[in-house]
């Protein structure tokens, strides 16, 4: 068995829940991202950028206000536990503060990379990052098997939460005689048999137990037909590809061949979702496009999932740019808009807090020109009003 590791994705998933129904007030959200990988030097980077940033935001306030007073405490409490609390190994962290806000903080140490410094200072938390960050490492399961043994990895947000091994039953040798290899065939392949059914038995509790929605299988020649003979329909439907790994490959390079597999299919489902989406909006089916109907969709329960470009940059009012004086319309708070908040972050915002709030899923894409025409955003609907 492989030492079982801390689970991440139920808490990093609550946590979303958690900021995506927090009420704007008065007083500023501080949202902080920060990759915390060391460079070349081994040195870490972002010590200017929080000094230089906080000091700009905060000229941004009127002196002995009391904004300026909260956006000035949770930047002593940030820099603070950035100091003293973050780890060594984290390659990110992700900080969301409001000290008129009851005191709030919350701070998420990640081993998945954020790709770069971002401070955004608004009314809501800044959720979008966050939830692309889910998006790309989703929970899933790689499978690394030959005809005696096999090892079930768990990896979630670009680390190994858990797994498992299993381990067959090794022959002896053959003898010479043709009859006798003949009958050591026969055996060696009933052998097979039962060590894929028991590996496939082995894998489909872990799938159920983790709760992971993909599969990446890696094997010989000889042994990935048995097990895809023996996976059961609820299994296959999981399986994103099939990889030639040897059983000893280092736990470093499992990760890194099955997330660009997962990679690879993202991108193609991507593909395939977007123009579900344009079928069914353009035949007047299950699906809007664009900011205001989506949000409308979501305000209203109607949204399934939301493909959302993942850049955020090309989201739209249908058409128009999405600003204050639009989404007003669609009651959305003025506040929201304060302090030259950019427009189609507080729409990609909205956008995954209700989204989060009403049990739709939301997939990020990629390929920013799949979504561009239609307003950067859209939705596959439940049902129709």
């Amino acid at each position: 068995m492989i030492g079982m590791k801390e689970r991440t994705d139920t808490t990093l998933e609550q946590h979303l829940d958690e900021l995506a129904a927090f009420e704007p007030g008065e007083f500023p959200v501080v949202s902080l991202y920060l990759n915390t990988r060391p460079d070349q030097h081994g040195r870490d980077n972002f010590d200017s950028f929080v000094r230089k940033e906080f000091a700009a935001r905060a000229r941004s306030y009127a002196p002995d206000s009391p904004e300026r007073a909260s956006f000035e405490h949770d930047a002593e409490r940030i820099k603070a536990y950035l100091r003293e609390d973050l780890r060594p190994s984290a390659n990110g962290v992700a900080v969301f503060a409001c000290a008129g806000a009851g005191h709030y903080f919350k701070a998420l140490q990640l081993d998945a990379p954020i790709p770069r410094h971002r401070l955004h200072v608004g009314a809501l938390p800044h959720l979008y990052p966050l939830a692309r960050l889910i998006d790309q490492h989703p929970r899933y399961v790689a499978l690394l098997a030959d005809t005696n043994s096999a090892r079930l990895f768990v990896f979630d947000l670009g680390r190994a939460v858990g797994g498992t091994e299993v381990s067959g039953v090794k022959l002896s040798r053959p003898t010479r005689d043709g009859w006798s290899q003949m009958r050591y065939q026969r055996h060696a392949n009933n052998l097979h048999l039962l060590h894929a059914k028991e590996v496939v038995e082995v894998l489909g509790r872990v799938v159920r137990e983790e709760g992971a929605d993909h599969v990446v299988l890696a094997g010989d020649e000889v042994i990935i037909p048995l097990l895809r003979e023996q996976l059961p329909a609820r299994l296959k439907e999981k399986v994103v590809d099939v990889l030639r790994l040897d059983i000893r490959t280092p736990e470093h390079e499992v990760l890194k061949a099955t997330m660009e597999s997962l990679r690879e299919h993202n991108t193609q489902t991507d593909a395939e979702k977007v123009r579900r989406l344009l079928d069914e909006y353009r035949a007047g089916g299950l699906a809007v496009v664009g900011a205001r109907d989506t949000l409308s969709a979501l305000y209203q329960g109607q949204a399934d999932e939301l493909l959302l470009d993942a850049s955020a940059r090309e989201i739209r009012l249908n058409g128009e740019e999405f600003d204050g004086a639009a989404a007003k319309v669609h009651g959305v708070p003025a506040q929201l808009f304060a302090g030259g908040a950019e427009p189609h972050l507080v729409a990609a915002d909205l956008i995954v807090a209700h989204a989060r709030q009403t049990g739709a899923r939301v997939t990020f894409v990629e390929d920013a020109a799949l979504l561009a025409d239609v307003g950067g955003v859209g939705a596959l609907l439940r049902y129709k009003l």
